[in-house]
């Protein structure tokens, strides 16, 4: 009976052991494949060669989108980006067409005012998506990053920032099961929802002790 019972304690432990390395295989096979380009330029921050990759799938609309933007990125790019411990990429993933104006406008142009426009769109998220007339406040706010009404809407009318767009957003949702925002892979692993910084510390710490 004893020997049984070792040998059915052995069979698990081996099982167990044998599913966590098909796990990590997985989620490594993962990270690799979110890496790979797709259908626009990611917009990355931080070290090329740093240890930690976190990506964010976000939306303009999304109230928890704007709260960790907010109220956790900056702590964390001081933390982490600017470190050279983790290099983050943002992605679009909006839930609705007028996030994905905000995004189009955003990549209308000079690709230096694309975090300057997506931070004021955050941080006016409040007057602007939840307007009555929606799109004229869009408008109006980007006035304040120097685009014109023509400029608006002639950014709103390119097909291939629509397009593109929508393709990082189905591939989000197509090859990496992303069905809400914001969805953070961090090497692989995939967290959901408006992380804390402290929440963010409890991950990345076992992550960046590694050798």
């Amino acid at each position: 009976m004893i020997a049984r019972r070792s040998l059915l304690r052995l069979s698990a432990g081996l099982i167990a052991t044998s599913l966590a390395g098909r796990s990590a295989t997985a989620q490594t096979a993962l990270a690799a494949k979110l890496l790979e380009p797709g259908p626009l330029p990611d917009k990355v921050f931080g070290a090329a060669d740093a240890p930690v990759t976190v990506i964010e799938y976000a939306s303009l609309t999304c109230h928890h989108c704007m709260n960790f933007h907010i109220n956790t990125w900056p702590a964390f790019k001081a933390k982490y980006v600017d470190t050279g411990k983790v290099r983050f990429i943002a992605r679009e993933f909006p839930l609705d067409p007028l996030s994905a104006a905000g995004f189009m406008l955003a990549r209308c142009g000079d690709e230096a005012k694309w975090y300057p426009i997506v931070d004021m769109l955050y941080k006016t998220q409040e007057g602007w998506a939840h307007a009555q007339k929606p799109l004229d406040a869009l408008t109006q706010t980007m006035k304040q990053a120097g685009f014109t009404q023509e400029l608006v809407e002639a950014c709103l009318r390119r097909e291939d920032l629509f397009q593109g767009v929508r393709q990082v957003q189905e591939r989000g949702s197509k090859e990496f099961g992303v069905n809400s925002t914001p969805t953070f892979f961090i090497n692989g692993e995939k967290k959901v929802g408006a992380l804390t910084i402290d929440e963010f510390d409890k991950i990345l710490t076992p992550l960046l002790a590694r050798p």
